[in-house]
């Protein structure tokens, strides 16, 4: 099988790299050799790997960034998809896409299915929408996998920036009204090898739109808790406890672009199609804890 993955350099395409290796020959491209700001020398590329399994894990994920340039989101977050989805139409691949929370309006408190009607409140998550749509109506074989609040040991991650702050500060103001599953790039990789693993044994779960994050639901402030009472209790020396991590509104902290309050995300589609179980968010965090924290550690 030959596996072809773009956005290499980012935290789900690190994962994937390493994780989808054993699956069969693997051509990983970053933005040098794959740059979504062109959109159509894609095609040039799926054309000449010839891959059986496209795999984009490339993004404009720059939030509030995509608010002051919409043109290269949609580029890279809505053509350069459409290409690929073509592509794959053209050549017979299938196409594995990531999605995003982004795509909903955030109302409500109950988990959304993949059926939900969608209403994104930002140019992020318009271009991500767009993207799904583009691949909806290409004709290829595709899974698109939406997930949310994505962490790794490497890049921009969360954890490690509250960790940071509370060993420099005794006090932590962090919102406590935006609900969802925090998720690691690993768990991502490793339910897309399942995937791939089932369509290369002609067992292939139907072509759709699937909802993939860990088990449970916390917020932003209930993760900055977690993480700080995790640290602690492995010695790393920290100013402030989970007890000083406080609760505030999103409203406390204005962005360009409006966030989803409620992220949750259903994922019994995903479960019952591959016959897999998703752990508990907590869980899943602990790989990316157990690489940073020793660094924390003086």
């Amino acid at each position: 099988m030959k596996l072809l993955i773009l956005g290499r350099d980012g935290q789900v395409g690190t994962a994937l790299t390493h994780i989808l290796a054993p699956l069969g020959a693997i051509a990983a491209y970053g933005r040098q050799g794959a740059d979504f700001s062109h959109p159509d020398d894609l095609e040039g590329v799926v054309k000449r790997e010839q891959p059986d399994v496209i795999v984009n894990a490339a993004a404009h994920t720059a939030v509030d960034k995509a608010e002051s340039e919409p043109d290269l989101a949609r580029l890279v977050n809505t053509d350069g998809p459409a290409v690929l989805a073509r592509a794959a139409a053209e050549t017979g691949a299938w196409l594995i896409h990531y999605s995003t929370d982004y795509v909903f309006d955030g109302s409500g408190t109950t988990p959304r299915v993949e059926t939900d009607p969608t209403g994104p409140l930002s140019v992020y998550g318009v271009t991500k929408r767009a993207g799904e749509e583009a691949i909806v109506a290409s004709g290829a074989k595709y899974l698109i996998f939406r997930t949310s609040w994505v962490h790794a040991p490497g890049g921009n991650n969360f954890i490690a920036k509250m960790l940071s702050l509370a060993q420099s500060r005794d006090e932590l103001k962090v919102i406590d009204d935006q609900h969802g599953a925090p998720t690691s790039a690993r768990l991502i990789a490793e339910i897309t090898r399942r995937a791939i693993e089932q369509i290369a044994n002609d067992r292939p779960i139907p072509s759709g739109i699937y909802h993939l994050v860990a088990s449970g639901e916390t917020t932003w402030n209930g993760y900055a808790r977690f993480a700080i009472a995790e640290a602690l209790k492995r010695g790393v020396p920290l100013k402030a406890t989970p007890e000083r991590v406080l609760p505030v509104p999103t409203s406390a902290f204005p962005t360009p672009a409006r966030r989803p309050l409620n992220s949750r995300l259903s994922t019994l589609k995903l479960r019952d199609a591959l016959d897999i179980d998703l752990p508990d968010w907590r869980d899943d965090a602990m790989g990316t804890l157990d690489t940073i924290l020793p660094e924390k550690i003086t």
